[in-house]
């Protein structure tokens, strides 16, 4: 009875795994993330980029750009927290080729980036155009504060 029981066991477990491993986190889940313990504020037209100190894709959906604060990795490539405010940019096209294998390259004429810009998408692995987004308007999150 002991030994059915251990194969049960073993045969759920295998099944179980793939079904475990098999949960991504979509875009919309990576970028909730992200924005935990946040609120959301009226979205604007720019930001400053000298205030801009990293960027991070979330794959398929939007770039946060991380003004002010200090950064903190939690993960590779995902789970950055910021001290500062954080905005949210979901593009108006292109969205579709974010992902982590890509270089955002921004050139402005100005100091600012803005929703009107585009961002070209360089290959990380060849270095060759991959493509690019139309931005649309930043979404800045801050952090909620905490009653003492």
């Amino acid at each position: 009875m002991s030994k059915l029981l251990t194969i049960l066991f073993l045969g759920a477990a295998t099944i179980a795994a793939p079904a475990i491993a098999g949960q991504r986190q979509t875009p919309e889940m990576k970028l909730q993330k992200v924005l935990d313990g946040r609120v959301a504020g009226k979205p604007v037209d720019c930001i400053s980029l000298s205030s801009v100190g990293s960027s991070q894709i979330i794959e398929g959906k939007a770039i946060v750009y991380h003004a002010g604060g200090r950064l903190y990795v939690n993960e590779p490539r995902s789970g950055y927290h910021a001290g500062g405010r954080l905005y949210v940019n979901e593009p108006r096209s292109g969205a579709d080729q974010l992902d982590d294998d890509v270089i955002l390259v921004t050139r402005t004429s100005g100091s600012q980036l803005c929703s009107i810009d585009t961002v070209n998408l360089i290959d990380s692995a060849s270095r060759f155009p991959r493509g690019f987004v139309q931005l649309g308007k930043f979404v800045p999150y801050t952090r909620v504060k905490r009653a003492n």
